[in-house]
């Protein structure tokens, strides 16, 4: 049950990521694309945090927090810049609570910089999760 709430959980992700790819390709036109990338942002965020903690789940550690989900998926090498999405989890916070244009537009700059290694992040959870998954699935 848990892989394929695991693969639910990938596939999710994997469609979020283009989404968030598609904002990002529209470039800074006007605000409005910036706020939908930021919103998009948000909840490709939200599932990331969430697939790493149901994919240590798995491998019997525990996480509550975002925070420590990616503390944990850092101390197991599954993600390679601890501080980066750290950063990228504060811009989630801020996201939250952003009136200002100019916030905006420097969160949503942030974003763009991140992106390249959340698709990395993906492509390597992805063939984790293929090599092992399997097993798992077929069982």
């Amino acid at each position: 049950m848990s892989a394929r709430k695991t693969l639910q959980s990938l596939t999710n992700l994997e469609k979020a990521n283009g989404r968030l790819e598609e904002a990002l390709n529209e470039g800074v036109k006007n605000s409005l694309f910036i706020d939908g990338a930021i919103q998009r942002f948000e909840f490709t965020f939200e599932l990331y945090w969430k697939t790493l903690k149901r994919m240590l789940e798995e491998e019997g550690i525990e996480a509550k927090t975002p925070r420590e989900t990616l503390k944990q998926a850092y101390a197991v090498d599954w993600i390679e810049n601890e501080q980066s999405w750290l950063r990228m989890l504060r811009d989630r916070y801020e996201t939250s609570r952003i009136y200002d244009q100019e916030k905006a537009r420097h969160i949503y700059e942030n974003i763009v910089g991140y992106f390249p290694e959340m698709k990395e992040t993906f492509k390597f959870l992805k063939e984790k999760y293929t090599e092992r998954g399997s097993e798992s699935i077929d069982d």
